[in-house]
C-alpha cells in the first residue's frame, strides 16, 4: 500500500542557514496558524537554549497540510554535536529538504548529514535559502552543492535533484534564481511530486522502530517512530525486541499521539507510514523495535557514533556547597545524568573512580554545555573538569578522533590562523579567496580545538567563523601546547574589596566585582604569565591619621571580563574544575590550600 495522503521529510542545513526560519513560514502557509495569529518567530525552537543561542538542538517532529496531503516535518540539528539526533531522524523520513545559505554556502554539519541521507537512498531537494541577500552568491553556492554531492558519491538520481531558490523570512520560493513567486507552493509542489510516499502492508504485523524517546511525569517515557508495518491501536499487546540482543519483553500500548501542527493529538490508531508517539512501554530505549507478538522481528538501527570527548561531573565540594543549588547530592546527579541518557543516544554516563564523580561522554563541547546549561537552570549544583578526548586503540594503534574544520577569515587574519592550526597540529586540506575572505579547511585533533574558539575570535577580530565535523580516528600526533597563560588564585576566604582588585588588577585581568564573596583556591582573573599567581582580594588598606596627597582620591578598577559557560570550560586546565550553580559559575583549583599547591607543584617539577 502506497500512502499518496502523506509525505515524511527532513530539513538538514548548517547552523544559521535558516531551516526554522523556513519551517515557520511553511507551518503559516500550511495552515497550521489561524489568519492573523500571533506566533513567535521561531516556533520550532522551543527549548529556551535554542532561542537564545539561535541554534537547533533537539530534534523536533510537526506537520502542515497541501492540498490534502500531510506533510510530516521534522527540524534536525544542524550542529554536528547534537549528531545523534540526526541519525534517529533519518530512519523516519522518505527524502530531504537540503538548505543551503545562498551566500556560505555547504559547511561542515550540512555534509555530515547529508552523507548520513545520502547514504540510506533518500532522495534531495536542493533549496538556496537567504536569495534576497545582497552578497548572495547564487551560481557559485550551486557548484559547491553539486561537488559536495559528487565527493559523497551521490546516486545520478540524488545529482539530478530539483533545485528551489527561497526566501524563509520572507515565506517565498521559486524555480527561478531571478524571480521570486509571493509563497512556498513551488516548495510545496516539488515535496509532493519529488519524495516518495511512505509505503508499507497496512494488513502484515506491526513493526515500529523507536526512533526517539521523550519523558513525562504523568505517563513516563513516550516511544517516537514511524510504522514500518501494520496498523497500531490503543491497549495493543506488542513486544519490544532489540536487532543486537535476543531479549523480548511483553508489554502494551496505553496511549497513541499523532503530530498535528505543533501539537500532538490523540487518536485510537495509526497506520503504515505514520510518524506517531506512543506511551505504556516502561523500558523502552532508542533502537528498540516494536512487534506483533505472533511475528517479532526486529529492524536493523543505525549505528550511532561514540562520543569523542568526556568531562567528570562530581558533587560540589566548595566551601560555598549548597548554599544557591536545589539539587546538590550525588543521589541528585546520578538521577539527572541517568534521565537524560534516556532521550539522548549520544550521551555516555559511567561511575567515576571517586565516589560522588560521573564520566560524562558526548560528542563535543557544545553538546556538554547544553546539558550543563540546562542542568543549572534546573536548581542543580555541580562541579565539572576540564574536557579530555576520548582516544581509542585500532588495530593496536592508539588513535584520536580528528575533525574536519572549516574556517572563514579575512585575508589579513590569514597567517595568524595558520600560524596557531600548525601549533595544533592541523594539516591544511584546501584554500579558497572569495569577496576579500579566505576559506581554509584543516584536519585537526578535537584536541588541537579545545580551548581555541575565543583565542580564534580575538585573532581574527571577531570576523571569522570556524566550524568542524568529526572526521575520523587517526594515530595520535605530537603534544599541543598548553594554556599559554596563568590564573590568578585567590589567598584567602573573604568578600573582594576595591583596595584588594585595585592591587591584584596590575597583575592580569580580573573576574570579579568588589563585593563579590571568594574563597582561598578561587580563580579570579587570568594572568599574561604562564605561571599562576596568588592574589589577595580581601585585603583592606590599613587605617591610619596620616593624610598623603593623592592617596585618599577613589581607586579606580577596570571593567572585569564575565566569562559565559562555554568561555569557563574552554580556561580550565587539569588542576582546576569548574563550579556550577543556578547563580553562579566559579572556576577553582582542585586543590585549595595554597601551601598544599605549592608542595604538589614543586614535586612535580623535581619528578
Amino acid at each position: 500500500m502506497i500512502r499518496n495522503d502523506l509525505r515524511n521529510i527532513a530539513i538538514i542545513a548548517h547552523v544559521d542557514h535558516g531551516k526554522t526560519t523556513l519551517v515557520d513560514g511553511m507551518l503559516r502557509q500550511g495552515g497550521v496558524f489561524r489568519e492573523n495569529q500571533i506566533v513567535e518567530e521561531c516556533v520550532m525552537d522551543s527549548n529556551p537554549l535554542e532561542r537564545e543561542r539561535g541554534i537547533t538542538i533537539l530534534a523536533k517532529n510537526t506537520s502542515c497540510i497541501y492540498n490534502g496531503v500531510k506533510i510530516n516535518i521534522v527540524d534536525t540539528p544542524g550542529h554536528a554535536d547534537f549528531s545523534g539526533e540526526v541519525e534517529r531522524v533519518l530512519k523516519m523520513i522518505n527524502g530531504v529538504v537540503l538548505l543551503v545559505d545562498a551566500y556560505e554556502g555547504p559547511m561542515p554539519q550540512t555534509r555530515f548529514v547529508l552523507s548520513k541521507a545520502l547514504e540510506m537512498g533518500h532522495k534531495v531537494i536542493i533549496v538556496i535559502n537567504k536569495v534576497d541577500k545582497a552578497d548572495a552568491r547564487l551560481k557559485e553556492v550551486l557548484d559547491e552543492v553539486y561537488d559536495l554531492l559528487l565527493d559523497l558519491n551521490a546516486e545520478d538520481e540524488q545529482l539530478e535533484s530539483p533545485i528551489i531558490y527561497c526566501s524563509g523570512r520572507s515565506g517565498t520560493a521559486s524555480y527561478s534564481p531571478d524571480q521570486q513567486t509571493s509563497n512556498l507552493i513551488p516548495l510545496f509542489d516539488t515535496i509532493i511530486n519529488h519524495i516518495d510516499p511512505p509505503e508499507g502492508d497496512p494488513d502484515g504485523p506491526l513493526q515500529v522502530l523507536v526512533s526517539a524517546i521523550d519523558y513525562n511525569d504523568y505517563v513516563g517515557r513516550i516511544a517516537i517512530g514511524r510504522i514500518d508495518r501494520g496498523v497500531l491501536h490503543v491497549n495493543q499487546d506488542v513486544v519490544i525486541c532489540n536487532y543486537h540482543s535476543p531479549e523480548r519483553v511483553k508489554s502494551k500500548i496505553t496511549n497513541i499521539y499523532q503530530f498535528s501542527g505543533l501539537n500532538r493529538t490523540t487518536t485510537e490508531s495509526a497506520s503504515v507510514g505514520d510518524i506517531v508517539s506512543f506511551s505504556g512501554l516502561e523500558n523502552v530505549t532508542i533502537g528498540q523495535t516494536i512487534c506483533a507478538p505472533t511475528q517479532v522481528e526486529p529492524v536493523k538501527f543505525v549505528k550511532i557514533s561514540e562520543p569523542t570527548l568526556q568531562m567528570q561531573f562530581s558533587v560540589n565540594n566548595s566551601p560555598f556547597a549548597g548554599r544557591e543549588g536545589t539539587f546538590v547530592t550525588s543521589r541528585h546527579l546520578a538521577a539527572r545524568l541517568n534521565k537524560e541518557m534516556l532521550k539522548d543516544v549520544s550521551l555516555k554516563v559511567v561511575p567515576g573512580v571517586l565516589s560522588d564523580t560521573f564520566i560524562v561522554s558526548g560528542r563535543g563541547e557544545i553538546h556538554l554545555s547544553i546539558l550543563i546549561e540546562n542542568m543549572r537552570r534546573e536548581g542543580y549544583e555541580f562541579q565539572v573538569s576540564m574536557p579530555q578526548v576520548i582516544n581509542k586503540r585500532i588495530d593496536g594503534v592508539l588513535c584520536e578522533p580528528v575533525e574536519r574544520l572549516i574556517i572563514e577569515v579575512p585575508d589579513e587574519s590569514v597567517s595568524v590562523v595558520m600560524e596557531k592550526m600548525g601549533k595544533r597540529q592541523g594539516d591544511l586540506i584546501s584554500m579558497a579567496q572569495f569577496n576579500n575572505r579566505m576559506k581554509l579547511e584543516f584536519q585537526i585533533p578535537e584536541r588541537g580545538l579545545l580551548g581555541y574558539k575565543n583565542e580564534f575570535l580575538t585573532d581574527t577580530r571577531g570576523e571569522g567563523t570556524m566550524n568542524s565535523v568529526f572526521d575520523s580516528y587517526q594515530q595520535v600526533k605530537k603534544a599541543i601546547p598548553v594554556r599559554p597563560y596563568g590564573a590568578l588564585v585567590a589567598y584567602e576566604t573573604g568578600e573582594a574589596v576595591t583596595y584588594g582588585l585595585f592591587n591584584a588588577q596590575g597583575r592580569g585581568t580580573l573576574f570579579i566585582d568588589p563585593g563579590t564573596p571568594v574563597y582561598a583556591g578561587m580563580v579570579v582573573g587570568v594572568s599574561p604569565k604562564s605561571d599562576d599567581l596568588t592574589v589577595n582580594v580581601c585585603k583592606r588598606k590599613h587605617v591610619t591619621n596620616m593624610r598623603a596627597s593623592g592617596s585618599d582620591e577613589a581607586l579606580r578598577l577596570e571593567t572585569p571580563k564575565r566569562l559565559s559557560l562555554e568561555q569557563c570550560i574552554e580556561f580550565l586546565e587539569t588542576d582546576e574544575m569548574l563550579e556550577v550553580t543556578p547563580k553562579s559559575l566559579r572556576i577553582r583549583k582542585i586543590i585549595l590550600n595554597h601551601d598544599e599547591r605549592m608542595r604538589k607543584s614543586m614535586k612535580e617539577k623535581r619528578a
